[in-house]
């Protein structure tokens, strides 16, 4: 039996990736692998299907007994990715979507030098701030540290992922990501301006 495919899915927040990655599970033969984080449930999230939502001793706790892939410190909050599921999956030959932080990426990168790094982008900077506002989940002062995140950090971090998907429309962004993974093909950083035009568009903006 071959062994699965394991495709790391990364984005701004408020870019969308979990409505993205809800409806490509859902429509497609993949696993997904449920992060554990400290921070709180947001509305509509369910424990163990959204996240494992365990104490921050806990999760240091993993982190001493190397039962984490890889984990990170996120705007204040520890998220982590649990290591015996993705190994019993793609041991089993199924393809396992991963959905994680830039710097939980290059974590497992290194330990599985041939997962897919998919960094998803949206099609414009001021969209990510107005669905990061509609969200009503936090504060002023939180969302300008995620937008300043996106613009000073995350910009550069996807030009070292395989490939790029702008998530305009859901359901076409949800069929392009299926094609990435199942082809590995698709946009490459290096094969589009998009980046610099989000740049300079960040750059414009008052945060």
């Amino acid at each position: 039996m071959s062994k699965g495919t394991l495709a790391v899915i990364s984005g701004f927040s408020g870019v969308g990736k979990g409505t993205v990655v809800s409806r490509l599970v859902k429509e497609y033969p993949y696993s997904l692998s449920v992060s554990a984080t400290t921070r709180d449930p947001r509305p509509g999230e369910i424990p163990d299907q959204s996240y494992h939502f365990i104490s921050k001793d806990r999760f240091e706790e993993l982190i001493r007994d190397g039962g984490l892939i890889e984990w990170t410190n996120y705007v204040g909050n520890y998220y982590g990715t649990p290591r015996k599921f993705i190994e019993d999956e793609i041991r089993q030959g199924h393809d396992v979507i991963l959905e994680i932080e830039s710097d939980g990426a290059f974590q497992v990168r290194r330990l599985y030098p041939d997962a897919i790094l998919i960094y998803m982008l949206p099609p414009t900077f001021a969209e990510v701030r107005s669905r990061l506002v509609g969200r009503g989940t936090e504060s002023a002062d939180k969302i300008r540290s995620r937008l300043a995140k996106a613009r000073d950090i995350e910009l550069d971090r996807a030009r070292q992922y395989d490939f790029l998907i702008v998530n305009d429309d859901v359901d076409t962004c949800v069929k392009e990501l299926d094609k990435i993974i199942r082809t590995k093909s698709g946009i490459r950083p290096s094969q589009t301006d998009l980046l610099d035009k989000l740049k300079k568009e960040a750059d414009s903006m008052q945060l």
